[in-house]
């Protein structure tokens, strides 16, 4: 029997939606000033980690292998048929911009719209999705 901490995955499966907005906001409205630079960042670290922490939350539930890095998360999760080819391609270049956005955060570009900011609302809302259906089919309910 697993233990799947399905309240800690649901607290962030519910951030998604203001995270999707952010993402949105931020590029539909772009203008190359620091606000929404500043909105843009936050919405991609916030994303990092609300799939990192679902990842891992799965994977320690399920009694997936070992993860050694973010990339490993996302790796382990998708093999597992987590979500689905097109949502790991561009999850997996979301978490690549981790160390960018939390550590070397100085150097990070604000005045450019990043390429990922428009296709993640989609891809964000694909993976609470398959998330949601995944723990339906391994959990029964």
């Amino acid at each position: 029997m697993y233990y799947v901490n399905q309240e800690q995955i649901e607290r962030r499966l519910d951030a998604v939606p203001d995270i999707v907005e952010g993402l949105k906001k931020s590029a539909q409205g772009w203008d190359g000033e620091l606000i929404l630079g500043m909105v843009q960042e936050r919405a991609l670290h916030l994303a990092i980690e609300v799939v990192t922490d679902i990842g891992s939350y799965l994977i320690d539930g399920f009694i997936m292998r070992d993860a050694s890095s973010y990339e490993d998360i996302l790796e382990i999760t998708h093999e597992e048929k987590v979500f689905d080819d097109e949502v790991f391609a561009v999850l997996i270049q979301l978490v690549g911009l981790r160390k960018p956005i939390v550590q070397e955060y100085y150097t990070w570009d604000r005045s450019s719209l990043h390429a990922l900011t428009p296709v993640l609302p989609d891809i964000l809302n694909r993976f609470e999705s398959q998330v949601r259906q995944y723990l339906k089919q391994e959990l029964g309910h």
